[in-house]
């Protein structure tokens, strides 16, 4: 893994440099330069060995770090170690004042506009004619290692090659070559510059890496052959989707649209987030990738939303959130409806119920509230209270919701003991038809403690009401004879009959003796 992204930050600087900052002459052998020291760091250990040595100079590696320096172009650390050979060796003091001087006098390009090509080209001539004198005037005859990084200056490629394995790479091997023989290089030119490096470096022992092909085709400005090598050879879309969508805010590859409607960046990027995707935590990571895909990235989303498996609430309520914000109406009711038949197979009808409010779901809202109301024949108490006394305008959701809601409305006034205000609720229950007719026997029973109470509580007409209902109760039963032989509601109809009377006979005294006072 550290080595494919050590390849993919080479791969992304060199393109960097040339591609978009589009280094002119001059300063681009500067970021190639710097580029091959930021990445060619096999020599650091080599040079941090023989820096920490009691005597450097005198160290078996000493001539090897000073000739990576100066294959790196690092001439102020070159020279710094060589003044402290001649101090070691009097001997060669001349040879080193002469070397040290043509390293010092080297021309190079400068980042500001300070000097022409044509100053730098004239002055670096100037240079090199100085060095080829020393050279054949056998200035550095007697110590072999002084000769052969004067031959370097002078970009002799035999003696540059004879430092093969110190530069490692035939990139490294192409900067070092353009330094020392053609600095002024034209970004068209190095593309044949770049092609007779490497042939000479693997000279033809070796053939060219995947990575050695990509970086070629860089050289050669041929964008749309790196981004397919890098697809071909590298682990994952990372890294060409990134690439791809660098060049295409440069206006890079404008010119380039696929056969089927969406450009390069746009499909890369769709490919991406795609694999993303598939990941159990980065899927959201996926989203914001298709967001910035301005034509299929929308569709893609929606189909790619409704995979993500909703493990746990948390989860659903992040994918909702998501889909909420982008106003995907459909697959929030898809969601919620998953979530609410999960809670409903688990029995959490407060959750599922919630869900289904959510989703809009008139149908599957009745039949939780149907469970609710069964949940409560059964036990004679209602769970989720926080829920279905805070239902506000939900609860007009459906018809059973809305009964559901009030139902508990007037468990909790007659709880707070406002008889009055529930006998009316309850009544408006009945007679409005909100309440399934199957619920009506519970209704009419609740009414009992309320037609017991001391003080008369419904008034004469809603006492017929509640006649009314009760007969029509009884006569309406399609099983009617079973309910004539169940003991349980005969006796439960006979008590209602019984209290009903009472109270009807009790409210006619009552409105009687005011009206005749």
């Amino acid at each position: 893994q550290v080595s494919i992204l050590s390849a993919m930050e080479l791969i992304w600087n060199l393109c960097e440099i040339l591609f978009v900052e589009a280094a002119a002459a001059g300063p681009l052998l500067l970021r190639l330069l710097d580029w091959v020291r930021l990445h060619v760091c096999d020599v650091d250990t080599m040079v941090r060995e023989v820096l920490s040595s009691e005597n450097p100079s005198k160290h078996k590696l000493f001539w090897n770090v000073v000739d990576v320096f100066v294959l790196q172009g690092r001439m102020d650390e070159a020279r710094h170690l060589l003044s402290k050979e001649a101090t070691a060796n009097p001997t060669s003091m001349n040879m080193y004042k002469i070397l040290d001087d043509l390293m010092k006098k080297m021309p190079v390009p400068s980042l500001g506009n300070t000097q022409t090509l044509t100053e730098l080209e004239l002055k670096w001539q100037h240079w090199h004619e100085e060095c080829q004198r020393y050279l054949q005037d056998g200035t550095f005859a007697s110590n072999p290692h002084m000769e052969s990084l004067c031959k370097v200056l002078l970009g002799d490629e035999d003696a540059i090659l004879e430092k093969k394995e110190l530069m490692t790479t035939w990139y490294h091997f192409l900067v070092t070559r353009l330094l020392y023989s053609h600095p002024t290089v034209k970004p068209m030119e190095l593309r044949f510059y770049a092609q007779s490096s490497m042939d000479l470096f693997l000279g033809g022992e070796s053939s060219p890496e995947p990575l050695d092909m990509i970086l070629m085709a860089a050289f050669e400005f041929e964008m749309h052959q790196v981004i397919k090598e890098c697809s071909i050879v590298l682990s994952n879309w990372w890294f060409v989707a990134h690439l791809t969508d660098l060049l295409d805010h440069c206006k890079l590859l404008q010119s380039h649209n696929l056969y089927f409607g969406s450009n390069m960046r746009e499909f890369l990027l769709l490919e991406y987030a795609s694999g993303l995707f598939s990941h159990h935590s980065l899927w959201q990571l996926g989203v914001d990738y298709f967001d910035h895909c301005p034509e299929y990235g929308r569709v893609y989303l929606e189909l790619h939303i409704e995979r993500v498996p909703l493990n746990t609430e948390q989860k659903a309520l992040k994918v909702l959130r998501i889909c909420e914000q982008r106003q995907m109406h459909e697959q929030v009711r898809s969601i919620c409806k998953i979530m609410a038949m999960k809670a409903l197979r688990n029995n959490r009808l407060g959750s599922a119920l919630s869900w289904s409010i959510r989703a809009k779901d008139a149908a599957f809202a009745t039949l939780i509230s149907d469970r609710f109301l069964k949940d409560y024949c059964e036990r004679g108490c209602f769970s989720d209270l926080d829920l279905i006394d805070n239902l506000g305008p939900s609860m007009l959701l459906s018809d059973r919701l809305t009964f559901l809601g009030k139902y508990r409305e007037f468990h909790r006034l007659y709880g707070e003991k406002r008889f009055p205000e529930a006998a009316r609720l309850l009544l408006t229950l009945m007679t409005a038809h909100i309440a399934p007719c199957s619920f009506w026997m519970t209704l009419l029973t609740d009414a009992l403690p309320l037609l017991e109470q001391k003080e008369v509580i419904f008034s004469a007409e809603q006492t017929y009401e509640l006649m009314r209902c009760l007969e029509d109760l009884t006569a309406g039963n399609p099983d009617k004879q079973k309910f004539q032989e169940d003991d349980v509601e005969t006796t439960k109809v006979e008590m209602l009959r019984l209290a009903l009377a009472r109270n009807l006979a009790r409210v006619i005294v009552k409105e009687g003796t005011v009206e005749g006072s």
